[in-house]
Formats: structure tokens, C-alpha cells, sequence
């Protein structure tokens, strides 16, 4: 997500969800990125992570 390559972004995500980080934990962390690596990068990944949360259940 630093770099802009969100192609794996979703992978990712659902193996950190499904190992115990919460959904709160996961904006935190898009947020965190966008500060450090701009927030070109965060808004690129935004929809991918939206996707991912909005697909899990409760």
C-alpha cells in the first residue's frame, strides 16, 4: 500500500482479518499510511479495503 500497489491489498487484508485484526484496527492502519507514504496512496487503496469489509460478515 506504501508504494501505490494495491493488486495483493485484498489477500492481505482477509489473512490479517481472519488472524485477529479488527475492522477499526484495519482504518487505523490506511490511516498510518496515508501519513507516512501520502495520502495519494491511502485514497488508492481506500475502495479495495471498503470492498474487503463490506464482504466479510459481522
Amino acid at each position: 500500500m506504501a508504494n501505490g500497489q494495491v493488486a495483493q491489498l485484498a489477500g492481505q487484508l482477509n489473512r490479517a482479518l481472519d488472524n485477529g485484526l479488527r475492522k477499526e484496527e484495519a482504518g487505523e492502519v490506511v490511516t498510518q499510511i496515508a501519513f507516512y507514504a501520502g495520502w495519494p496512496n491511502a485514497f488508492s487503496a481506500g475502495p479495495v479495503v471498503r470492498e474487503v469489509l463490506e464482504s466479510r460478515p459481522e
